[in-house]
């Protein structure tokens, strides 16, 4: 009667908090979904969720369930990668590198519960700002870039991890706090306030300033995000940060966070690894592993769009 993909798939349901994004990250249509959950919910005899709510809702039956997911789901992840032991494989490299400051928030969980699975897997981890990591994953200097600007290279895959929303974060007494959204124009006269980082690697140049003709009257870097908070809640300029970057700060009232443009600005990240990689046991489980701990403990991301060209699904049995 249940099964381990009703579990599975409550789980999701659970992450993405939405039918149409748990769909998407399945890989169903909302109503092939829709319709797995009709089906167990007529097994039982109970309703497991109340539809049309956001964040999704839970049944007490539903949330019985999920514990129990709580309680197999890593249990069968363990002995899955025991099983790629066992079939060989187990022994590798994964030097990576990040060009996302604000990505060692999520992806430190990540490596710690990927080295705990994964001891002989000689792991190392590097920022991305010093040099070009791209060139260097192509030379084989890497395996893994964490990057939000795919470039076409040859031997090189993207993989999706999730979208979020740029968001620009201002003092609570600037003038800007008093509007809805931001346009180009109103960050005239501004300091931004950015990582050191070069400016067409940047979105809030690349996709929102540049395209309209306008630079910001000044500005400054920052190496941390709460340095850069300071120096925002001090109403030293303004900066653009992912939104599950800027939760933590804007919902205890440090800053005030805005749309960039009436339609806001989205952005996706990626893990590009070299094909030859793809197929790694330890590189699949770790993919899988990032985007579970990115759903888990970010706030505002959603499932990601695979690059046409390059989509990735997990091996048999890694789902």
């Amino acid at each position: 009667m249940l099964e381990l993909r009703h579990l599975k798939t409550l789980h999701i349901l659970r992450e993405t908090n939405s039918l149409v994004d748990a769909a998407e990250r399945l890989h169903l249509t909302q109503s092939a979904l829709s319709h797995q959950f009709r089906e167990l919910e007529d097994r039982l005899g109970l309703q497991l969720f109340v539809r049309k709510t956001r964040p999704v809702r839970f049944t007490s039956a539903g949330l019985r369930l999920l514990q129990l997911a709580d309680s197999i789901l890593p249990l069968l992840r363990g002995a899955e990668r025991d099983m790629a032991r066992l079939a060989g494989g187990t022994a590798g490299r994964l030097n990576m590198a990040i060009e996302c400051h604000s990505c060692f928030q999520w992806l430190m969980p990540a490596i710690d519960q990927f080295r705990d699975a994964w001891p002989e897997v000689e792991l190392d981890l590097s920022s991305g700002f010093s040099f070009a990591p791209l060139p260097a994953l192509g030379r084989g200097d890497l395996d893994l870039v964490v990057t939000a600007d795919p470039q076409s290279m040859p031997g090189i895959t993207y993989v999706p991890l999730f979208t979020y929303e740029a968001l620009l974060a201002m003092s609570n007494r600037h003038p800007l706090a008093r509007m809805t959204c931001i346009q180009p124009a109103d960050l005239a006269g501004e300091t931004l306030i950015t990582y050191p980082v070069e400016h067409d690697r940047q979105d809030i140049f690349t996709r929102f300033l540049d395209p309209a003709g306008i630079e910001p009257a000044q500005v400054r870097t920052a190496e941390l995000t709460v340095m850069l908070m300071q120096l925002v809640a001090s109403g030293r300029g303004i900066c653009c940060l992912p939104n599950w970057a800027l939760h933590e700060y804007s919902a205890r009232g440090y800053v005030t966070a805005r749309r960039l443009g009436e339609q806001g600005l989205f952005a996706t990240l990626y893990a590009a690894l070299r094909e030859d990689m793809l197929d790694a046991p330890f590189m699949q489980d770790f993919l899988l592993t990032a985007k579970d701990t990115s759903f888990a403990t970010l706030e505002g991301v959603s499932t990601a769009h695979p690059l046409r060209h390059q989509e990735w699904t997990p091996a048999a049995g890694m789902e």
